[in-house]
């Protein structure tokens, strides 16, 4: 059958929107992607050399609160009770994060045993001041010292621009942890899928109703072929390559490059999956070692140095007043594109915001019903 809707992009959001407009409507879909895969930047697959599961885009580590996106990830696919821990590099030794009591004892000079104390120290160095960027929101959560130690020198890594440059969403995320909660996030539901990413993404798209073709840019796709054959194209690339013709300034984006290094006939390398290096004599992040995610077997093991740039594919928009102005302005073309042409922009880099994967299928299940609301209304 001939598809009737037309999606770019087979990550989460554009995934999740053909699932929807498969079983909602009943019509056929076809996504076309760039690469040579499904599953967007969730991708993974087994390293053939050690039999270990690699994210290739780096680790993607769901938690939600949202009982309707984990009832719905739970349809396709079988999922495994995962609780993130992570480790940061600070003054030569491994120090928890997010930041808890152990932390600040460690960095600090304290010597906090319970929450009241936490919350006491932590009311004598928490900023209490207008907050206008990064830097205020983080000072306001962690205090000046561990500031310094560990956010703002890895912020600066990661986003080739200081705290003070950045809105305060960018570091609002920080979590903190009053006690001794190890765990890196204290949502009811965190997973990984048993089977790995790219099998949950088969899952989602195992439809009649839905055809992928890889390997596909839209951008030479819509040279040859007419768009108006579709009844609506779900865009979910970044927006402003999508209006290039308009030949306004283009949005700024972190890429990030991947080192990897296998390890024979070694048991482990860290103490856990991801450790952070925020230190600036170190020249990546982090790095990441995958066989401790869901205790992988294998007598080797793998590393993933990460280090950013804003050269690659673009993984995050950076968040400041200059981008935001100039995405609004993105926003409004995709406004008018949607009234005159029925093209649809969802997702992460579309929508120029950063999402977790729970949001990013949250806002595309929403979209689409708001879209469904005004097809039957019609």
């Amino acid at each position: 059958m001939k598809p009737t809707h037309l999606i770019v992009g087979s990550g989460l959001s554009g995934s999740v929107i053909a699932e929807r407009i498969a079983n909602v409507w009943n019509e056929n879909v076809l996504i076309i992607e760039k690469r040579d895969h499904i599953g967007g930047n969730c991708y993974d697959y087994v390293d053939d050399e050690t039999g270990i599961r690699i994210s290739k885009y780096g680790p993607h580590l769901f938690h939600t609160k949202d009982e309707g996106v984990w009832k719905y990830v739970q349809r396709f696919d079988t999922w495994t009770r995962w609780e993130q821990k992570t480790l940061s590099v600070v003054d030569g030794q491994f120090v928890p994060v997010p930041v808890n009591i152990t932390t600040v004892n460690q960095l600090c000079g304290q010597n906090i045993e319970n929450v009241e104390e936490m919350d006491a120290w932590l009311s004598t160095v928490q900023y209490k001041g207008p907050i206008e960027n990064s830097e205020d929101m983080a000072v306001s959560r962690v205090g000046r010292v561990l500031y310094e130690k560990m956010f703002k020198p890895y912020t600066i890594k990661q986003w080739n621009k200081t705290p003070e440059e950045l809105n305060p969403s960018v570091l609002a995320r920080i979590p903190i942890r009053r006690d001794f909660d190890t765990r890196y996030f204290n949502d009811k539901y965190q997973a990984l899928p048993a089977n790995g990413y790219t099998h949950f993404f088969e899952r989602l798209l195992d439809d009649p109703r839905i055809k992928v073709q890889t390997g596909v840019d839209f951008f030479k796709y819509k040279l040859q072929n007419d768009l108006s054959q579709y009844k609506s194209v779900f865009y979910t690339g970044p927006i402003d390559q999508y209006f290039d013709d308009v030949k306004l300034e283009r949005l700024e984006y972190r890429s990030i490059d991947f080192h990897i290094k296998r390890y024979k006939d070694v048991n482990y390398f860290q103490p856990c999956s991801i450790v952070n290096y925020p230190e600036d004599n170190v020249p990546f992040t982090r790095m990441v070692e995958y066989k401790h995610f869901l205790n992988q077997s294998s007598k080797h093991t793998v590393t993933v140095s990460e280090t950013s740039n804003d050269h690659g594919d673009p993984y995050y928009p950076v968040p400041n007043k200059k981008n935001m102005d100039l995405y609004e302005r993105y926003r409004q073309l995709a406004v008018k594109e949607e009234e005159g042409k029925n093209v649809h922009f969802v997702g992460r880099l579309a929508n120029y915001k950063y999402m977790n994967m729970d949001q990013a299928i949250r806002n595309a299940l929403d979209f689409f019903d708001r879209i469904n609301d005004k097809v039957e209304k019609d």
